[in-house]
């Protein structure tokens, strides 16, 4: 596995947050090429407004039939350079950035899973689908056409918990921006000349339901900004909250609500308002039937995992694919602390989703036969 953990660290002390993607590409086309397989970038750089497209990479097996593997190559934004180290079998930050586990863990094992069967063909086709943009809504997975894999099911590994989970749920999440509008004035000499943007966002956000609102759905305020100077009435305010339910039509109503305090809250304290409603991915729930699932809960007990059927209240590019019709799962990877400087993974962990992999090949290879 020495290979293995290699390729991880040098991919995350690649620098590549949403939209700083070149370099990384352009190192995993190069290796993969290499290493033989045909591989491709797709155009989805602009509209995902993106450092590159995404990368299809391909390695033919010894049937006709083909499962998809997908990761994301981007990271969030971080200040400073990413050192990897490890102690005690745990890969971890030297500094206060992030990891970049996420997804670079899974991007280094899908390429030690193809590079083990360059010398002699898979038994069956792999197909590496490796997504930009995925840290700011997915966008490259909602840009990406699904028509062009040879695939006929995927497994996207990017899910921060133990390995083992299989995410058979993911909710719809709307995203909503409330920019209030005001009248500045001398907060001294002229305060009532003023109307306080900020003082209305407060209002609309006293007046909206945060928190878990029930099993399946969550509501949160979490930015606000505005105003210019201590001594000036506000005459600007933004808020940025979210909705998010496993319903997509509650989602969508609890964003309505959300929208309807920000206008309350305008109209109290003789404010503008304007709300912008955007849904960022929409949920989905797997099917007991789907083959995607079937193939990756016997890919898992070849493994020597038990699987473990769970929801999640986040999003992936599964939510994307499957939207656009793929039938993919969702499969943890073994991260933690994901998005943080404590964000760490074990060396076993990668191990395992290796070996993972290689249990749904072997399975897709059985059912083709």
């Amino acid at each position: 596995m020495e290979r293995l953990h290699e390729t991880f660290i040098r991919l995350c002390e690649i620098r590549s947050p949403t939209g700083e993607e070149r370099e990384v590409a352009d190192t995993i086309v190069a290796e993969l090429r290499a290493l033989g397989l045909d591989v491709s970038e797709d155009d989805a750089a602009g509209p995902a407004q993106a450092g590159a497209g995404n990368i299809v990479a391909r390695l033919r097996g010894r049937c006709d039939r083909w499962v998809m593997f997908c990761a994301h190559i981007d990271t969030v934004p971080h200040k400073g350079q990413i050192e990897v180290v490890e102690s005690e079998g745990v890969f971890r930050s030297a500094g206060e950035t992030i990891l970049g586990a996420d997804n670079k863990a899974a991007v280094a094992v899908f390429m030690e899973l193809v590079a083990r069967h360059t010398s002699e063909p898979p038994p069956v086709g792999i197909e590496l689908v490796l997504t930009v943009a995925e840290e700011q809504g997915l966008r490259g997975a909602k840009a990406f056409d699904v028509s062009t894999l040879r695939s006929d099911c995927g497994f996207v590994l990017d899910h921060a918990s133990a390995v083992g989970e299989v995410i058979v749920s993911s909710p719809t999440q709307q995203r909503v921006l409330a920019e209030f509008t005001g009248v500045e004035a001398h907060a001294g000499i002229r305060p009532e000349d003023g109307n306080n943007a900020i003082a209305a966002a407060a209002a609309a956000i006293s007046r909206m339901e945060l928190g878990r609102l029930d099993e399946e759905t969550t509501a949160n305020v979490g930015v606000i900004s505005g105003g210019t100077s201590g001594n000036v009435v506000p005459g600007r305010c933004e808020i940025v909250a979210e909705s998010r339910s496993l319903q997509a039509g509650r989602a969508a109503e609890v964003a309505g609500s959300l929208s309807d305090a920000c206008a309350w809250g305008a109209s109290e304290h003789g404010c503008d308002v304007d709300v912008r409603i955007e849904e960022l991915f929409r949920g989905y729930r797997i099917p007991p039937s789907s083959p995607a699932l079937g193939l990756a809960e016997a890919g898992l007990r070849r493994a020597g995992f038990e699987p473990e059927r769970t929801a999640t209240g986040g999003g992936s590019d599964a939510n994307a694919l499957i939207v656009d019709g793929f039938d993919c799962v969702l499969l943890a990877n073994g991260t933690e602390a994901n998005h943080t400087p404590d964000e760490a993974v074990g060396a076993r962990n990668l191990d395992a989703m290796l070996d993972v992999c290689e249990g749904i090949v072997a399975e897709a290879a059985t059912g083709a036969g």
